[in-house]
């Protein structure tokens, strides 16, 4: 994979100077940042292997302030980036040279919690943790948890549709959101649901959620706030392969056991996790499975005796069951700290992020050490193993020669790898710039057009995060000439585009 991005136009650098002034006309002063070493944290975001210096950052506090941002973007026709925590793994808030990056990290209060409800109406630079800490003390909690819960933001988890260590059983981001409002590209405003279940219209906030600000700029979120279970424990399951324990995942979801959480790491993992953040994890196991099992007290008794059966039946050489909720987690702390901890053994590493269907878990983790080896490069396995969402995290040098084209190209075939089983090339990272030239793999032109024409209705002249996502990227015009061939259709009685 090489990065490609848009050609800066000419045109809108020339204009960069009356850009600045007319976007420090509608924030207020030191919201606006113009010069190298302002923007320069924001060149980023945590896929550092790709970096680009924006044409101006802006920090706007206001939806008013953001809808006279994106009316002024149409009028000089200037593209626009929006940027939430910067903690994306794909590229996805990449600035452009000609771009203004639309940063809103003020938008940072929780406006109403809503326990009649079970709701928290929230903007969209509320850290996700925040708002499990602003419910507990009630009981309530925020259910999609990812590993940078205290970090990422909620407008991004929406731009991304994160998902976490309980999205097995509670949902993605999408299953726990209920309203959105937002910015579109010409400043209009729009609010999609509310704090009812369900609507009876199109599911916009469904295209919404995970459209990788493409469509449009999340302004405010109405999310869905839990009671947490009665009870909830953990376990340590320790397996001599990585096989051993990618079965145990597969045999406990047959059995139509559905864990709170089911985490999965190998060996390079559990090593690095224990001597970063020592957890009692197994040394010698060569995999490690956490499942969290939920619920009443007599029905998390007996799940746990069920998967404790089941993790024998599978050759666990480690079964250990917390007796206390700081033993509990303190099993989780080592996997939300695992990608700092690999982190420290070696100068850099790529996360890739990639789902398959759980069946498939040992065929693929024996691949990936074969495609290792071809590649001469360490690769550490932590991953959320209920949903079959891969993170292998590929260790590279970037002062070596090399180094970074092979990282890409492991990356890649991995990704490959996951469509050739029947899985997808995201689960929670989104595409970005990352994935965006394996697109073809999975969809066809004819998909991909497809849904460029649901880009076109929101964003006709491609202002919107350009650049990202499309491999190519048609004019609206174009698309509008693309015709399908009724044999190519799934129901060949539609009519043609």
């Amino acid at each position: 994979m090489s990065l490609r991005m848009p050609a800066p136009e000419t045109a809108i650098l020339d204009k960069r100077a009356t850009i600045v002034a007319r976007l420090e006309a509608i924030v207020r002063p030191g919201n606006v940042l113009a010069n190298e070493r302002e923007m320069r944290p924001y060149e980023c975001d945590a896929l550092a292997m790709y970096r680009q210096m924006p044409l101006v950052v802006v920090l706007p506090e206001t939806v008013a302030e953001v809808v006279a941002i994106m009316a002024l973007a149409a009028e000089l026709n200037v593209k626009v980036v929006p940027r939430g925590g910067g903690t994306s793994l794909s590229g996805g808030s990449l600035p452009l040279a000609d771009g203004i990056l639309l940063a809103m990290g003020k938008f940072s209060k929780i406006l109403e919690i809503d326990y009649e409800n079970r709701c928290a109406v929230v903007q969209p630079g509320v850290a996700n943790l925040a708002i499990t800490r602003a419910v507990e003390s009630e009981g309530f909690y925020y259910a999609p948890d990812p590993s940078s819960q205290i970090a990422c933001s909620i407008g991004g988890n929406v731009a991304e549709n994160s998902g976490g260590i309980h999205c097995l059983k509670y949902g993605l981001t999408t299953n726990n959101i209920l309203g959105l409002e937002m910015v579109l590209i010409g400043g209009q405003v729009i609010r999609l649901g509310g704090r009812h279940l369900d609507s009876d219209l199109y599911d916009l906030m469904g295209v919404m959620t995970g459209s990788e600000g493409l469509l449009g700029v999340v302004t405010e979120v109405t999310v869905r706030i839990l009671k947490k279970p009665d009870v909830a424990r953990g376990l340590l399951l320790g397996f001599p392969s990585v096989q051993a324990g990618g079965d145990c995942v597969a045999a406990i979801i047959a059995a139509g056991i559905l864990p709170g959480g089911l985490e999965m790491m190998d060996q390079a993992s559990i090593l690095a996790t224990e001597a970063y953040q020592p957890c009692g994890y197994p040394k010698d196991a060569g995999s490690l499975v956490i499942a969290e099992l939920d619920g009443t007290a007599a029905e998390v008794d007996h799940l746990i005796d069920r998967v404790s059966h089941i993790a024998r039946e599978q050759g666990a050489t480690t079964i250990k069951v917390s007796t206390n909720e700081a033993e509990r987690l303190q099993f989780w702390q080592g996997r939300k700290n695992a990608f700092p901890a690999v982190g420290a053994i070696g100068p850099d590493y790529l996360c890739m992020d990639g789902t398959i269907p759980r069946s498939q878990l040992s065929r693929v983790l024996t691949r990936m050490d074969e495609l290792a080896k071809k590649y001469n490069l360490r690769v550490a396995n932590v991953f959320h193993a209920g949903d079959g969402n891969l993170h292998p995290l590929i260790l590279y040098d970037a002062a070596v020669a090399g180094d970074i084209e092979r990282a890409e190209a492991f990356g890649a075939d991995i990704l490959r790898l996951c469509v050739e089983v029947g899985g997808v090339l995201t689960g929670e990272h989104g595409v970005g710039v990352e994935k965006r030239d394996l697109m073809p793999e999975m969809f066809s032109d004819i998909d991909l057009a497809q849904q460029q024409r649901l880009k076109c209705a929101f964003d006709p002249e491609h202002r919107l995060n350009p650049g990202k996502v499309f491999p190519t990227l048609h004019r609206c015009a174009e698309l509008g000439k693309m015709h399908v061939h009724a044999g190519q259709l799934p129901f060949p009685d539609l009519p043609r585009f």
